[in-house]
Parts: structure tokens; C-alpha cells; sequence
């Protein structure tokens, strides 16, 4: 406390400007006293200026949740077989369900979450969303119904969002690219691991622990966030310094220079209404609904592997598992090259710019993206039709692993740079348009290779990927006008 009235005169007032005064004829700006603001922009409080060591701790385990929760988005994918022979069905499209009804979960709970996240800090909400997380993986561990496991599968899918918008409070924008790459780690990684873990583990000990597993781990994480994890996100931590300051100086006039002066009622209305009318702007759809189509075709996979090469190749349960270890190979490969290569470009394009950045500037990694998605799903589809060796469809995975992680880290890495303010909001949308896009398409996957065969459902998927191929060009020619066209610009 005492820190606090050391700094209060020279924290009062960073932002506003108020009153003037004459000094030898000119006029000198003076800062209304009853701001309160970061003490300058070296301020250690700031979350950009936080010590290498908090920093890393906090990434450490944002990353660490954003790899647990897309782990049980398919931790069951593997056991859907064993499920339903337990509640006594044998419809596939339910089978599916235990996933898709995860991702739904995890498309509206950032509607909730990002919001609040925004009014109240990102500590609270991953403290609170961690627990609910482990509690919900608890639920479904002991589920003595169909329907109530696809609740509670439901509830932990939204107990299971948030995340990239803290990378935005600590990291510049310059070397945001190689941090965000080893964020992304998780939401890619995890849903290749989950059937892995969950294939093996249904087949030693049964379904149920697929769910204890999670109820584990997601506790000891919540140890974790709970002792260490600090907050980060500054319109908050300037609120609780002004209250601070409030306190020691007796001063109720001061607030903070990030207030808006609206109630907590007012904010929260406001922040809930952001995600979507964020989906209107065309930057943010086109690219989110670009992210959204290649990430179906990840949780397509997820669903299917089982199946088809059980079909195609007479994989038991376990053995079908391990087949998404192609697409993980992918998703490592990807992220290596963005990590390596994100930064740099960004860098050299905004010298030959004359040192002014642009979002643009993280998009030529996506063109890379958007060849490698349509040549993976031809690969692999029409390899695994002709039966040829099992390797061969894994390759094919694994190259479209390196399109899908490439493509989902350059948008969120591109959105983040360009609606900074708003990270949490536009991740938020982001993520509603992706899930969506993702929920419905592993239940009709069955229906589809049905209908066209493992070949061509794979290539209807490929051509539609290919009609996405200019975007990414389009974008970094005309992104920059497009977000300041009068007719595009938006407030949000």
C-alpha cells in the first residue's frame, strides 16, 4: 500500500489532458490530476514490461489449459464405439455427437467468457473455467445416461474457452507471431493426442477413465492457475490500482484512464453484443470462416479415422488411434514454420514499409497454408480409396496437418494484430464461426463417404478449400483499405 501512495502523484494522471498554463508566452499541457494511468511506458506493472520469468510462467500455463481442453474434444472419439454399446445404441450419428456437442460448447462459451474476461480480468475467469472444467470432466465420468453425458459434455466444452487474448497483453506485436505459434500448439495438438490417449486408455481400462483423466489433469492445472497465474489484462489491473489509490489518499474523485464511465451492467451488455456484430465486419468473417472450414476438416478426420481405417484396413480401436499421429506430425511441422518464419517476414515487410507494421504483413504464411489443405485432403482421400499401404493416407494426413495449423495460426495471429483492444472479442468470434462450421461436419461425415466414398468426400473437401486459395492474396493487397473503407469500418 505504501508503494501505491509513493507512485500516486506520479501515477495520477498518463492519459487525459486537461487544464493549460502559461510558461514565458507558450502553453503547456497538464494532465488531469484525477487520472490514474501506467507511470510511463516502462511502468513494470504494465504486462508488456512484466519480467521475462512472469511472462513465461503465464504463457506457460495459458498454453497449458489451451492444450487440456481440445485434448477432451476428442478423447472420446476413440471410445464412441464403447459408449454407445454401453447405453444401448448403436446410431453412429450419436457417436459423433459426443464430440460435436463439445465443440458447440466451446463456440458459445466465449460469448459469456470474452466478455467477462474484459469486465473482470483473465485471472478469475481461467480460475473459475478451470474448476468448472474439472468438475464437468467429473460429471461425465460418472454420467449414468446417454443424455446427460452429452450434457455435461456440453457444459465442459464451455467451461473450456479462453486464452489467446492474454498472449495480446503481454507481447508486442513484433514478436507475437512465435509466441502465438507456441499457444496454438495447444488447440491443434490437443485434439491429435486426445484419440491417442483416449484409444489406448478405453481399451485397458475402459470409457469412463477417458473422463477421469481429464477430471485429473484439468485439477492440477487448476492448482496451477490459481497459485501462479497473474493478472494480465490492463484495463483491469489499472482498475484495481485506482482502487487502490482510492483508498490511500482518500482522493473518490480519482479513476482510471481506461474507464468509460458505463456500469458493470452497461459493459457486460455491451462486451456480449461484441463477438457477433465483430462477425459482421468482412475482415473477420472472411478469415474466421476460412479458419472455421479447415478446422472441420481437422475434427472431420478425428471422427472418421476410425472408421475408415477400420474399413479400409481392419484397424481394431487402438491401432485406429494412433492414425492421427499424421495429422499431428502435420500440426508440428506447421508450427515450427510459422513460429520460424512469422516474425521475420513480418520484420523485413515493415522495413521495406519504411518501418510502419501492418496485420497484413503476417499473411503470405497463409498462402502456404492454402495450397497445402486441397493437395492433404487429395492425398489422403483418394490414398486410402485405392487401399493403398496405411502409410500412404497418413502422409497425406500429415500434409494437410501442416495446411489446417497454418491457416488457424495466421488468421489468429493476423485478427489479434489487428483488433488488438478487442483481442478477447474478435478470438471470441473467431472461435463462435469456427465451431460452428466445425459441430455439424463430423455428423455428417458418415452420411458423406456413404454416399461419395472416402475418395471423393475428401476431394468435394479439397474443392472447397480451393475456393478459398485467393483470399489470403486478396487480403494482404487490400486488407489494410478494406479495414479503413467507410463502408467496412466499424466501431465496436
Amino acid at each position: 500500500m505504501s508503494g501505491d501512495k509513493a507512485t500516486a502523484t506520479q501515477s495520477v494522471g498518463a492519459v487525459e489532458k486537461g487544464q493549460e498554463r502559461e510558461t514565458n508566452g507558450a502553453k503547456e499541457e497538464l494532465q488531469d490530476p484525477n487520472i490514474v494511468d501506467f507511470d510511463g511506458p516502462d511502468d513494470p506493472e504494465h504486462p508488456l514490461n512484466w519480467l521475462t520469468t512472469r511472462k513465461t510462467t503465464t504463457i506457460a500455463i495459458v498454453s497449458m489449459t489451451a492444450l487440456l481442453s481440445p485434448i477432451g474434444s476428442t478423447i472420446s472419439a476413440a471410445a464412441a464405439a464403447d459408449i454407445m454399446h454401453h447405453f444401448g445404441t448403436t446410431n453412429e450419428t450419436l457417436g459423433a455427437l459426443m464430440t460435436t456437442i463439445y465443440l458447440l460448447g466451446f463456440a458459445f462459451g466465449p460469448l459469456a467468457i470474452a466478455p467477462l474476461s474484459e469486465l473482470y480480468g483473465r485471472a478469475i475467469m481461467f480460475r473459475s473455467c478451470t474448476l468448472l472444467f474439472t468438475v464437468f470432466n467429473i460429471a461425465c465420468a460418472v454420467a449414468n445416461s446417454f443424455g446427460s453425458l452429452v450434457v455435461y459434455r456440453l457444459l465442459a466444452g464451455i467451461a473450456g474457452t479462453l486464452g489467446a487474448s492474454s498472449v495480446a497483453d503481454m507481447i508486442p506485436r513484433e514478436k507475437r507471431g512465435r509466441i502465438m505459434s507456441a499457444y496454438i500448439m495447444g488447440p491443434t495438438l490437443g485434439p491429435t493426442i486426445g484419440p491417442i490417449i483416449g484409444g489406448n486408455l478405453t481399451a485397458a481400462a475402459g470409457w469412463r477413465w477417458d473422463f477421469w483423466l481429464m477430471a485429473i489433469a484439468s485439477g492440477v492445472m487448476a492448482v496451477f492457475v490459481i497459485l501462479f497465474l497473474h493478472e494480465s489484462y490492463p484495463y483491469v489491473i489499472l482498475k484495481r490500482k485506482t482502487a487502490r489509490l482510492r483508498k490511500s489518499t482518500g482522493n473518490q474523485d480519482l479513476r482510471s484512464a481506461l474507464d468509460t464511465s458505463k456500469t458493470p451492467s452497461q459493459l457486460f451488455k455491451f462486451a456480449i453484443l461484441r463477438p457477433p456484430k465483430m462477425l459482421v465486419s468482412p475482415i473477420i468473417f472472411l478469415m474466421s470462416a476460412y479458419a472455421a472450414t479447415v478446422f472441420s476438416y481437422a475434427y472431420l478426420c478425428f471422427t472418421t479415422f476410425p472408421r475408415i481405417f477400420k474399413d479400409q484396413y481392419g484397424f481394431g480401436s487402438g491401432a485406429s488411434g494412433l492414425t492421427s499421429i499424421g495429422l499431428g506430425l502435420g500440426f508440428i511441422v506447421g508450427l515450427l514454420f510459422v513460429g520460424a518464419v512469422s516474425d521475420p517476414w513480418s520484420a523485413y515487410l515493415t522495413k521495406k514499409n519504411d518501418g510502419v507494421a501492418k496485420p497484413e504483413f503476417r499473411l503470405p504464411t497463409l498462402i502456404v497454408g492454402a495450397v497445402f489443405v486441397p493437395v492433404g485432403l487429395f492425398w489422403y482421400g483418394w490414398s486410402a480409396e485405392y487401399k493403398t499401404h496405411w502409410i500412404v493416407p497418413i502422409m497425406g494426413t500429415a500434409l494437410l496437418g501442416i495446411g489446417i495449423v497454418t491457416a488457424y495460426s495466421t488468421s489468429a495471429t493476423y485478427l489479434v494484430d489487428a483488433y488488438t483492444v478487442y483481442s478477447a472479442s474478435v478470438m471470441a468470434a473467431s472461435a463462435i464461426l469456427r465451431c460452428i462450421f466445425g459441430a455439424p461436419l463430423p455428423l455428417a461425415g458418415g452420411a458423406m463417404f456413404d454416399a461419395l466414398g472416402v475418395g471423393w468426400g475428401n476431394s468435394v473437401l479439397g474443392f472447397i478449400s480451393l475456393a478459398f486459395l485467393p483470399l489470403p492474396f486478396i487480403l494482404f493487397l487490400y486488407g489494410e483499405r478494406i479495414r479503413g473503407s467507410k463502408v467496412f469500418k466499424m466501431e465496436f
